[in-house]
């Protein structure tokens, strides 16, 4: 990483331990390549854990986050370290879809940021949760995200 854009980054290229809980994880940024330009940055966590916090039981969700940067990108790896920093932490599914987007509006500043949270059933209701920062720029092509909703056996 010879770039000085990369200089101040500290898990890319280095063996990082798991981070304990999303509190302790270190999310990084780096500038974006094309500022001034509307593009679509997509994550997909189809994989996410959480715990449930009254019974410690796991949960599951399929995690889209779709944000258009302003002056910076989140980089993947922290951001995959950060995701999978919840699988010890207990929090209902709202909290949990809530807190990631809130860390990355903070982090980033994006022109737009939505995400949404497909979580697997619970006692048989799943629980989906999806929010955005507010109305996506005009002239920005937003894909749609695709993850169909929960159907069972059916």
């Amino acid at each position: 990483m010879s770039d000085e854009n990369y200089a101040g980054l500290t898990q890319l290229g280095h063996h990082v331990e798991q981070p304990l809980s999303p509190e302790a994880a270190k999310l990084e940024r780096v500038a974006n390549p094309s500022p001034g330009k509307y593009f679509v940055v997509r994550f997909t966590c189809p994989e996410f854990t959480s715990l449930c916090p009254i019974t410690g039981q796991p949960d599951f969700a399929h995690i889209v986050i779709d944000y258009i940067p302003r002056d910076w990108i989140v980089e993947s790896k922290s951001l995959k370290l950060y995701l999978t920093s919840f699988r010890n932490h207990g929090a209902f599914h709202e909290a949990c879809t809530m807190a990631i987007a809130e860390r990355l509006v903070v982090l980033l500043d994006p022109v737009w940021l939505r995400i949404g949270g497909y979580w697997y059933p619970r006692g048989g209701i799943p629980i989906d949760v999806f929010w955005q920062s507010g109305t996506p720029p005009q002239e920005a092509w937003i894909p749609t995200q695709d993850v169909a909703p929960y159907r069972g056996r059916g």
